[in-house]
């Protein structure tokens, strides 16, 4: 009996490793993964869309070095809180539950049963409450006593400034999200620029432009579409699959639907993120014979592309992250 309860908690451990492992493997994204620069904007998570609801897959390869600030927002993206990401969610419920998960093993282990080691978790996990509750009360406390403190002066004057907006003041809910841990998000860097029909037109041009320029492994095509950093990573895309003796081909680009994700002003630099979602047929083919070694069905991505130009200039791709 006691060499069963060894064979199923060794079972369980190895379960949970698997879902964990799954999981890093999902994470690690598509087929090309997500690189390029977006400005002061290249470590936040574009906004979401009609055609890419979900968030996008954070840049992974990038020469623009994060700031603290947009550091600190990559890190809480990357580690959820409460609804976060993970076997068991992470954040807190995800504590709770891989807590409870660790105390039945180790029950398991010791012949008592999945149950046995609740006891001992049951009563540290009563005193973290109290603990929590006192410090929830206490932070409350102090949140009241520095709005009785603050000046109505100040009140007054920021809601009889011209132009101001009227509504509920947000400031209402600073209290509940700093004492979680959270903040009010910041606001996104940059000026809004407002695109025209022709900026969409040439996003769709260049969407098949670069795709064509990189099935030919031309890189003089793809340095007047593309900027410097975007064609470094297609060049060395191009020189593994040449080492490997192999030559990959998009063809049959068709955008099926599109639509802005943001678009903003940096200095004398324009960005527009966009996501899209278009028919190919991707195909990796011997170099020597051309047989088809990966691929060639017809299929649909959905990729959110980032666009750059100098005030007046061009547009160049100047990011791909996958949707």
């Amino acid at each position: 009996m006691m060499r069963h309860r060894w064979l199923i908690a060794l079972a369980a451990i190895a379960t949970v490793f698997v879902f964990v492992a799954a999981d890093y493997a999902d994470a690690r994204g598509g087929r090309g993964g997500s690189f390029g620069s977006r400005g002061a904007r290249t470590f936040t998570p574009p906004a979401a869309t009609n055609t890419a609801p979900t968030a996008a897959a954070p840049i992974q390869r990038s020469v623009t070095q994060p700031s603290a600030a947009t550091a600190g927002a990559a890190g809480a993206a990357a580690r959820p809180g409460i609804a976060g990401g993970g076997m068991f969610g992470g954040g807190l419920l995800g504590g709770l539950a891989a807590g409870f998960i660790g105390a039945g093993l180790f029950g398991m282990l010791f012949g008592g049963g999945f149950m046995a080691g609740m006891g001992g978790f049951a009563s540290i996990l009563g005193l973290l409450l109290q603990v929590a509750l006192v410090v929830i009360v206490a932070r409350l406390a102090f949140a009241w006593w520095q709005r009785r403190k603050a000046p109505a002066v100040a009140m007054q004057s920021a809601g009889n400034t011209p132009g101001a907006a009227s509504g509920p003041s947000t400031q209402a809910f600073g209290g509940l999200g700093t004492m979680f841990g959270g903040n009010a998000p910041a606001a996104p860097v940059g000026t809004p620029v407002t695109l025209e029909k022709s900026d969409f037109d040439d996003f769709e041009t260049l969407l098949g432009d670069v795709q064509a320029a990189y099935s030919a492994e031309d890189l003089a095509a793809l340095r007047a579409k593309a900027t410097p950093e975007m064609v470094s990573y297609f060049a060395e895309e191009l020189t593994d699959n040449a080492s490997r003796g192999v030559v990959n081909q998009v063809t049959d680009v068709k955008l099926l639907q599109g639509d802005l994700s943001e678009a903003w002003r940096e200095g004398d630099r324009e960005y527009a993120t966009v996501a899209m979602h278009f028919a190919l047929t991707d195909t990796t083919a011997d170099r020597a014979s051309g047989k088809v070694v990966e691929g060639g069905q017809p299929g649909e991505v959905t990729e959110l592309w980032t666009f750059l130009r100098l005030r007046g200039g061009e547009w160049m791709l100047s990011a791909i992250q996958q949707a």
